[in-house]
């Protein structure tokens, strides 16, 4: 199959993996399935726009599934409210995704998701009482959205403050749906591959993880979700360290 002779069979096997870890997160949690899975991804191949179309892809499937049975726990006015702040930075975005030089993207992902990593370690909430910051981080968060699809925690942080937790991961979803369709279509207007064979094949692996993740996402609404949140931030410093270190001093 010509979509996967770029790659080695020990990649193909740890590409397999990171889905089905990427399925999980974003059903467990709510969000985190490009922010938890791209660095991974990049420290196989380092060329992030042939891993966003299929992040993309199976986001839209995922969610969409998910959405259908759990429509009444969508809060619509916040949707409305967080798309008309985060529009603009998200096309600005996308237009940086275009422009930059993909090592730049690269480097800026492992900063970021290293950023996120010392934040649930240390059990660091990303939030505040002002309007103000709570506009800056949706804004900041749309603009990464759009240049690598990772800018979801912050994102996720001012949601958080506006819905209950049984609504968040639904009205999370939502939004995701509507930032991925933008990216999705800037793909086919700047003629990217969208891997949509690549996507399907690896569609069984992603959907394991997200039923697990299902199952996972009911356990957390009854607990406490600390500790798993800092098991997480160790994962992402160790990854998003490799990767600069990788990235920037070989």
């Amino acid at each position: 199959m010509n979509f996967l002779n770029p790659f080695s069979t020990g990649q193909l096997i740890a590409i397999t993996l990171i889905f089905i870890w990427t399925g999980f997160v974003r059903s467990g949690i709510g969000f985190g399935g490009a922010a938890l899975g791209l660095p991974l991804l990049l420290l196989v191949d380092d060329k992030p726009l042939i891993f966003l179309p299929i992040i993309g892809t199976h986001l839209l499937f995922f969610t969409s599934i998910t959405l259908a049975s759990r429509i009444k726990n969508i809060n619509w006015s916040v949707v409305s409210s967080v798309m008309a702040v985060i529009i603009i930075p998200k096309i600005a975005g996308l237009i940086g995704l275009f422009s930059f030089p993909s090592m730049w993207v690269v480097i800026a992902v492992f900063f970021i998701t290293l950023f996120y990593g010392v934040t649930w370690v240390l059990d660091y909430k990303i939030n505040s009482n002002s309007k103000r910051v709570d506009t800056l981080l949706l804004i900041l968060g749309g603009y990464v959205s759009g240049t690598s699809l990772i800018g979801a925690p912050l994102i996720a942080a001012v949601v958080a403050k506006k819905v209950s937790r049984i609504q968040l991961r639904e009205t999370l979803f939502v939004l995701w749906i509507i930032l991925v369709t933008f990216k999705m279509a800037a793909f086919v207007v700047y003629d990217v591959e969208l891997q949509w064979q690549f996507s399907l094949a690896l569609l069984p692996f992603v959907a394991i993880g997200h039923f697990i993740g299902l199952k996972a996402h009911d356990y957390l609404l009854q607990t406490e979700s600390t500790t798993f949140h800092r098991y997480l931030g160790v994962s992402l410093i160790v990854v998003s360290s490799a990767g600069l270190i990788k990235y920037l001093f070989e």
